[in-house]
Formats: structure tokens, C-alpha cells, sequence
């Protein structure tokens, strides 16, 4: 009889190899799975989008996202993903659908997307030139701003897209989450995207 493991795995487990890739030397991207997060999708029921907002404001103290952008918080980041809907992305059991039922009963339907979903960093000075080549969204800084989301593809596969707060040495985070199944072939072409400029690999159990 085969043996049966419960224990979750990361959809990159298999993929990720931590350390250098592609072109020597400096490395112009850095690419990191954020691993043990809590998400949340929020959505809102038929004529309760109203609902929706007023407990939001009132359980995380800022407006829920009703246009393409991410909201940070305290300890949760509120991120659009299409009308009247939001995700609740978050870490340390603070935010799950057990803690957010009572919050939204009657307003919204909620789904755990914890387990469903990869989270990849993409940062570094040559970031925006791996992501261009992947998607048709305007990443230039005039236009996609700390903050900025977007609901896209990349490579045929359906993403979200949000752009974090800037690194110390104030290059730019983009994060981008990706149904698991999808996952590994969309970190392969990531990769194969950011060989010419070098790479540094690696996991964290920090949002960005």
C-alpha cells in the first residue's frame, strides 16, 4: 500500500532551487516565494457591496480596494481583485475565514484561497524588464505606483498583481499570486525571463 503524506508542501517545493541563476555577477532580479499565509477572498452578495465596505472599514480601519490597488494595513494587506471583491492576505492566523465569518455574515461570501494560491516576489533594478516581458501592463513608475493592482495574465496564466512597498535600497517589489496548479510553469518562465540580467533565488515567511 503507498504511503500518504498530509503534511502541505508548497506548490514550488519541486521547482525552487535557492541560490544564483542565469548571468554572472550582480544580480539585477530577486525572486522569492513567500511561503504561510493566510488569504482570504471577499466578495460581496447581490446588493451588499455597501455592507461589505462599512464592515471592512470597521474590522481593518482603512476602505476596502474598490478600484485595481493594495491597501496596506496593520498586519493584512487588502488587495482588489475585480468589482465589489478584495483579498485579505495576511500571516499568523489573524485574518482567516473562521475570524472573518462573524465580520461579513450576511454581506459577502468568503473563501479560503490559502493553500490555492503561490505568492512570488519579483524585485530588484531589472524586475520591471522581467515582468514586461511576461505581461501588457505598464509597469513604468508614473504609472503602477506603490500600491498599484492588477488583475492579468502572464504567459496565458491568470495572476494577481500588486506592486509593494519599496525595498530599503528603494528598488521596486512587484508580488504577484498565481493559482498553485499554475504555479510551477509560470516560476519556470520567471526564470527563463530573468537568466539574462541574474538572478538570486530563495523562500520567506515575510510578506513583502
Amino acid at each position: 500500500m503507498a504511503d500518504f503524506s498530509w503534511d502541505v508542501r508548497s506548490p514550488l517545493d519541486r521547482a525552487l532551487v535557492a541560490g544564483s541563476y542565469g548571468a554572472q555577477g550582480d544580480a539585477g532580479v530577486a525572486l522569492t516565494e513567500i511561503r504561510n499565509f493566510d488569504l482570504v477572498q471577499v466578495m460581496a452578495r447581490r446588493g451588499k457591496a455597501a455592507e461589505m465596505a462599512k464592515a471592512a472599514q470597521a474590522r481593518f480601519g482603512v476602505a476596502a480596494p474598490e478600484t485595481p490597488k493594495a491597501v496596506g494595513t496593520a498586519d493584512a494587506t487588502l488587495i482588489w481583485s475585480g468589482p465589489d471583491q478584495f483579498l485579505v492576505l495576511s500571516r499568523g492566523g489573524k485574518h482567516t475565514m473562521d475570524s472573518l465569518a462573524p465580520v461579513f455574515a450576511g454581506s459577502t461570501s468568503l473563501s479560503d484561497q490559502s493553500h490555492a494560491r503561490a505568492l512570488i516576489s519579483v524585485s530588484g533594478d531589472k524586475a520591471r524588464a522581467v515582468l514586461a516581458k511576461l505581461s501588457s501592463i505598464d509597469l513604468h513608475p508614473d504609472v503602477f505606483g506603490v500600491g498599484a493592482a492588477a488583475a492579468t495574465s502572464m504567459d496565458h496564466t491568470s495572476v494577481t498583481l500588486w506592486r509593494g512597498a519599496d525595498r530599503a535600497d528603494g528598488q521596486a517589489v512587484f508580488n504577484l499570486l498565481v493559482f498553485s496548479t499554475f504555479a510551477e510553469s509560470l516560476w519556470h518562465t520567471i526564470l527563463d525571463s530573468a537568466a539574462e540580467y541574474g538572478a538570486t533565488i530563495g523562500h520567506s515567511e515575510e510578506l513583502m
